[in-house]
């Protein structure tokens, strides 16, 4: 059976990731734009309990690979099942979130599928059958317009929170089909034990709302002037490089080249200067707020508003008057 686009989903802790809506909303809308079909593709363990909540985001059929040897990605244990459901599925175009998976998976499928690869696309255009997208280049300076080439398929990365969820339709079912997966025998990598935090933060890269500090915080012991904020507006915390690098917060809220590429609904950057590598990975935020005591400083040219102030008093009114709000 052949679709227009088979959409990658990552699962975490028994459930469908955020970026598993989005990239449902965008698969189904490119497949209708094709006037194909859309299969769902989830891949781990326990997968098979999701199936349903795929075909409610709009697949019209769910490839399942669902294996205790699939618990933790490894791309060695990840590319054989994907392999197989492109096989099954025969798309025109494969669409997967540039998450930390994505990024590594999609070259990987690409390569022996001599498919096209068009990654971290902030947009998606379907004319007459031909997929062009735009991405950010030189560090967000620019936009590029970018196609599949001569491909018969396309691999597509698109950046989280950029583009529309799918919305669930209650009631929606599928058919399922599940892809064989021979075990540990063909996985090179094997993952011992993850050490993760405890923690219920919400990931960078899906946040609607985040609150990041730079070298104008002064230190560690004054962030939590910025946790107040955080918890008023609903955010989680992130981080320049600067303030990652003296060891101020950990790397996992670093914003930017080096860190991560975050899209949120409203980004609030205190004592963040502003440069071209933070900027790379924030400058698509739908809305940013800026507060600087440095009136030229380089965040205030794509800031939406800008505050030039001392962050250690404008910060707690700004928490003060939200909490008011909120509780009004």
């Amino acid at each position: 059976m052949s679709s227009a686009v088979c959409a990658i989903l990552e699962a975490a802790g028994g459930k469908l990731k955020k970026s598993a809506a989005e990239v449902m909303g965008e698969g189904r809308r490119i497949a209708d734009g094709l006037g194909g079909t859309l299969d769902a593709m989830l891949i781990g363990s326990g997968t098979t309990a999701l199936a349903d909540e795929a075909a409610a985001l709009g697949a019209d059929r769910v490839l399942v690979a669902d294996h205790a040897d699939l618990a933790s990605f490894t791309l060695d244990g990840y590319v054989s099942p994907c392999l197989k459901g492109i096989a099954a599925s025969t798309p025109k175009v494969v669409i997967l979130a540039a998450s930390v998976t994505g990024k590594d998976l999609a070259p990987a499928i690409a390569a022996p599928t001599a498919s096209g690869l068009l990654t971290d696309v902030t947009a998606i255009e379907v004319v007459d059958g031909a997929i062009t997208a735009k991405k950010p280049v030189y560090a967000g300076k620019a936009t590029a317009t970018v196609g599949g080439g001569s491909a018969e398929c396309v691999v597509i990365t698109i950046r989280p929170n950029v583009f529309g969820p799918a919305t669930a339709e209650a009631g929606r079912t599928a058919p399922v089909e599940v892809l064989e997966f021979g075990g540990a025998a063909g996985i090179r990598t094997i993952v011992k034990q993850v050490l993760a935090k405890a923690s219920e933060k919400l990931d960078l890269t899906e946040a609607d709302i985040i609150v990041s500090g730079g070298r104008g915080m002064k230190g560690p012991e004054n962030w939590p002037v910025l946790e107040k904020l955080a918890e008023a507006v609903g955010g989680v915390l992130g981080a320049s490089r600067a303030v990652v690098d003296a060891g101020w917060r950990e790397h996992e809220e670093q914003v930017g080249q080096t860190g991560k590429t975050v899209s949120p609904k409203l980004y609030i950057a205190c004592g963040i200067s502003g440069a071209i590598q933070h900027l790379a990975g924030m400058r698509t935020s739908k809305c940013i707020v800026a507060i600087n005591t440095d009136a030229e400083a380089p965040i205030f040219k794509i800031a939406d508003y800008g505050v030039v102030c001392d962050l250690f008093t404008f910060v707690p009114l700004l928490t003060e008057e939200v909490a008011k709000a909120r509780s009004a």
